[in-house]
């Protein structure tokens, strides 16, 4: 079994014996006290020195333990204590590796000083009281401040050591914190006020150091950054280098923390406690930008991103990170993209964590119960809300895109529901949050936030769920070419049984003529796409006043000869063909082009219709086919006798192309 130590003098290198100690390698970690032993995991492959140790002390050591690596993780301003270990490492013939520690740009009102001394010089040209987070083994050089036990207060670590450190220096307990990081922004801001320092002396720590805490601390309380210069760094690795160093040369297996977390409708206050600590404990934070805002803690890494590829690429490639935080809008299991990113974080540690979804939010803050409300999303997607609206009593949807809640209600207007009711929310959970009540038609005209939601309720809703709406539902018009062909209520039923349409079907209606069964279509596959194709002038005006009475939003007028003007149509699953113009083969051909699965019923009235579609059976190959002859006879009123009148006899071609399980 191989062997390492490491000398784990900062945050980044306790990190690092965490990652060793589940790793099939000897461990030994060296830390200066005690302490920083009880800070250090547990492990069977785990020793720890807990003592201060000579360049001898640790000459003795290597050569005893034979190490194949140290790793000198210490502290940037432990200049001595690095230049022992590289020594011991070259006298004893043993490989060394400097592990640095990232660094931060101090603000540009900071005071920069080279050394303790010179923060003590400039120290003494100034008046109010001072705050050191330097620790204590210096603190007998800040003795030198004129006015050192009125104006100086010392945070220190909570160990004897320490304490004795301040007896010395004569500093008083009350000048004295004495307490264990990491400290955050408003922690450091409450001790800041809590002695009313004007100026905080601290070392470029950098992030894992809790540097960037201290600036924005200072920045917030008022008060002057004294930062002592880092030292300059030897040559050495990153931890993410380091991390992926060891694992190619020891075979080591890395495997983050990965926990992918919904923040709710987005302000603090609306998320989980549970939600709020992963994010806060994790190295690296990825999402939107906005939400990353609304979530990150100084010092973490961030990384904006959306898709589910770009989240589990950058996860792989920065192994300098072992946790990340993947942050969700509202809940993770609502309209999240935490769909498609958990199967490609399979090898990880993956945590994910409910957020307050803004469907909950919304009914909560309206006051109503949502078991009965159906939910929808058309943000980021093509999504037909038409139907929904029509069906169900109350629909919640999420809307995204400049303008988006306004054309939604506009949609609605125009497709004859101006008047249900839309309670839009906007903000949600944040100081400005706004809800905004009234009919689609009031509030077409009204413009609202990008990123809003809407509980939509609709007192008339009603939804047959079969097909056979009455024919004089729609209109057929006349005009110089006659009236318009329509394939008739009984036809049309059995029409649409036999093409089995889904709810996220796409559908060409060849030959749409008033659009009866282009629309019956839309309304089935409500999810989905209808094409009615129509080459009459006065036939495409009529599918387009048909298509407004009855609301079918997804249906899509193509005016043109088929197929030449179906070619760039997007590939159907059904196809009805009503109507073909004698290319009926060149028809079904194109297609069969587009979706060699697709399902395809016809009709025919003239027995040339009944020839070509015959020979169609035999020129083209199908797993299914039917041809049914259908007469209806209908009554009618002749004095104080209802006859039977019947109608031309009609025949349905069903083909089923392909091997699909149909």
């Amino acid at each position: 079994m191989s062997k390492i130590c490491v000398f784990a003098g900062t945050t980044e290198g306790r990190e690092l014996v965490e990652f060793l100690s589940n790793q099939p390698v000897s461990v030994t970690a060296c830390v200066a006290t005690e302490y920083g032993e009880t800070l250090l995991p547990s492990a069977e492959n785990l020793s720890v020195s807990a003592k201060r140790m000579t360049q001898e002390e640790m000459q003795v050591m290597m050569s005893e333990e034979g190490f194949d690596l140290v790793v000198d993780a210490t502290h940037p301003y432990a200049a001595v204590v690095t230049e022992n270990i590289a020594q011991a490492c070259a006298n004893t013939g043993t490989e060394y590796l400097r592990l640095l520690r990232e660094g931060n740009a101090a603000p540009e009102d900071a005071v920069f000083v080279p050394d303790v001394a010179g923060a003590v010089e400039f120290l003494n040209t100034t008046q109010g009281n001072i705050l050191l987070t330097t620790g204590s083994k210096e603190l007998a050089r800040y003795t030198a401040i004129e006015g050192f036990t009125e104006r100086v207060f010392a945070r220190v670590l909570p160990m004897d050591e320490s304490l004795k450190l301040c007896q010395a220096a004569q500093l008083a307990p009350a000048h004295i914190l004495a307490m264990q990081g990491p400290f955050s922004v408003e922690m450091n801001v409450a001790m800041l006020k809590s002695v009313a320092a004007e100026y905080m002396v601290t070392k470029e720590s950098g992030s894992r150091g809790g540097f960037e805490e201290k600036v924005a601390a200072a920045r917030e309380a008022n008060a002057t950054l004294v930062v002592i210069g880092r030292p300059v760094q030897k040559n050495g690795m990153r931890l993410g280098e380091t991390l992926e160093h060891l694992s190619q040369r020891f075979g080591l297996q890395w495997q983050p923390q990965v926990s992918v977390v919904g923040i709710g409708p987005g302000s603090q206050a609306a998320m989980t406690g549970e939600v709020r600590g992963a994010i806060e404990k994790a190295d690296c934070v990825i999402g939107a930008k906005r939400m990353i805002e609304a979530v990150i803690h100084p010092g973490q890494a961030v990384y904006h991103a959306i898709a589910p590829d770009a989240i589990a690429e950058y996860i792989e490639t920065h192994r300098e990170h072992r946790s990340f935080a993947v942050v969700m809008s509202g809940d993770v299991g609502f309209f999240s993209g935490t769909k498609k990113l958990l199967p490609k974080l399979k090898g990880y540690q993956v945590n994910v964590l409910p957020g307050l979804s803004s469907l909950v939010y919304l009914c909560a803050r309206l006051g109503v119960s949502y078991e009965d409300v159906i939910p929808v999303s058309v943000h980021g997607r093509d999504h037909n809300i038409v139907p929904d609206i029509h069906a169900n009593a109350r629909v919640f949807t999420l809307v995204g895109g400049e303008d988006g809640m306004t054309r939604l209600c506009q949609t609605l207007r125009d497709n004859g529901l101006g008047g249900v009711r839309v309670s839009v929310g906007e903000k949600l959970s944040y100081p400005d949050e706004k809800i905004t009540v009234g009919t689609a038609a009031e509030l077409s005209e009204k413009t609202f936030e990008t990123l809003s939601v809407a509980l939509i309720e609709n007192t008339d809703a009603k939804h047959i769920v079969t097909h056979g709406l009455p024919d004089a539902v729609f209109q057929r018009g006349g005009s110089s070419e006659g009236v318009v062909p329509m394939t008739k209520s009984e036809v049309r039923s059995v029409c649409l049984s036999k093409l089995q349409l889904t709810a996220d079907a796409v559908c060409w209606d060849v030959g749409a003529g008033t659009g009866s069964v282009a629309i019956e279509m839309a309304l089935q596959a409500y999810r989905g796409q209808v094409y009615a194709i129509e080459r009459k002038d006065a036939a495409v005006e009529l599918l387009a006043e048909n298509k407004a009475k009855l609301a079918a939003d997804n249906l899509t007028i193509v005016p043109g000869y088929a197929p030449d003007a179906c070619r760039d149509l997007p590939a159907p699953t059904h196809a009805f063909i009503g109507g073909s113009s004698g290319n009926m083969k060149e028809i079904i051909e194109l297609l069969l082009s587009k979706n060699p699965n697709v399902r395809i019923v016809a009709t025919a009235i003239a027995l040339e219709s009944v020839a070509e579609l015959t020979a169609c059976l035999k020129t083209f190959s199908f797993v299914e086919h039917e041809v049914v002859s259908m007469t209806v006879a209908r009554d009618r009123v002749a004095g104080k006798y209802h006859l039977m009148t019947g109608q031309n006899p009609i025949y349905i071609f069903t083909m089923q192309a392909g091997g699909a399980d149909k």
